[in-house]
């Protein structure tokens, strides 16, 4: 199982790091246009082995496209950070360039990958990638709804006061600070839903507060966040890798599903080893549907910024 991640700031770095330490894969491509940078990275990483215990080969390449060849997967996490203040969309200018340049190269040398986008304006990019490659839809995969459904969890555990492990919620719609949509209704722990145990009010704040959890850290890091970024992409890929048939909030390619046509937004799938390998269809409330669909004209006002 041989993963290339493209981009070894802090969000790649982090994503190589979590897969290396899970042991999964045989070997892990950290590349940059920086000369140098990843092969730092990489040979940082590489000196940790032995102390967290695990044998996967991290190799870092300058803009070497020919190291990434016969990649199962591939994560593209390359592009602009957020600065304090931004949206994600404010992002799509300089990112689709980068996005449409390293999706080719990849695909390039690896014609049979799964891509995973991570590059903000998230969704937009995963549509991009949909638009300008010959890649079946479910092979291409777009990270958000799982980090945004962890710092959901994160939030709620906060309100219970409960340990997170108690705690289940997910995040659809789009990955953006007005676009998300987290199922309150659907939030449970251990199979109890959380409107028992909280007030209405709180589980809002709970909600709000979730919607804008990147930006929040944005703020206060004075740029994007990196551990939870590269912990939700590191379970999207073992799940791809070891066939877990886990089921994940992602953005994908929708043609009918939730009435969406021509969009990637986030709904619930299955991954395993082809990939997305079923969109999972859930009864949503009439208001959650309402934001779903809000969500959706969001995300494709995006897109039409997109030069396709």
């Amino acid at each position: 199982m041989k993963v290339t991640v493209v981009g070894a700031g802090a969000v790649g770095a982090s994503c190589a790091e979590y897969i290396a330490i899970k042991d999964f894969a045989s070997e892990v491509v950290l590349l940059d246009i920086k000369e140098g940078y990843a092969e730092g990275k990489a040979m940082d990483l590489m000196q940790t082995a032995s102390l967290n215990g695990f044998d996967t080969k991290i190799t870092g390449v300058t803009n070497d496209y020919s190291k990434t060849a016969n990649s199962n997967i591939c994560v593209i996490t390359s592009g602009i950070p957020r600065k304090p203040g931004m949206t994600r969309e404010e992002l799509i200018g300089i990112n689709a360039g980068i996005v449409k340049s390293v999706s080719a190269s990849l695909i390039e040398h690896s014609p049979n990958t799964i891509i995973i986008v991570v590059s903000n304006p998230m969704d937009t990019m995963t549509y991009l990638v949909h638009k300008t490659t010959d890649l079946p839809k479910n092979r291409i995969i777009g990270m958000g709804g799982a980090l945004d459904s962890a710092r959901f969890k994160y939030r709620l555990a906060e309100a219970l006061n409960a340990p997170i492990s108690d705690v289940d919620g997910m995040v659809i719609g789009g990955h953006s600070d007005k676009g998300m949509v987290p199922l309150t209704d659907h939030a449970t722990r251990n199979s109890v839903k959380v409107s028992e145990f909280i007030t209405a009010e709180r589980l809002e704040q709970v909600k709000e507060d979730t919607k804008v959890g990147g930006a929040t850290l944005t703020k206060l890091l004075g740029t994007s966040a990196w551990y939870a970024p590269g912990a939700a992409v590191s379970g999207l890929v073992q799940a791809i890798a070891c066939d877990q048939k886990k089921m994940f909030p992602c953005s994908t390619f929708l043609e009918g599903e939730y009435g969406l046509h021509d969009l990637c937004i986030g709904v619930p799938v299955i991954l395993g080893r082809n990939g997305i390998e079923e969109i999972v269809t859930i009864d949503l409330s009439d208001a959650e549907m309402v934001h779903l669909k809000e969500s959706a004209e969001g995300v494709q006002k995006t897109n039409a910024l997109l030069e396709l």
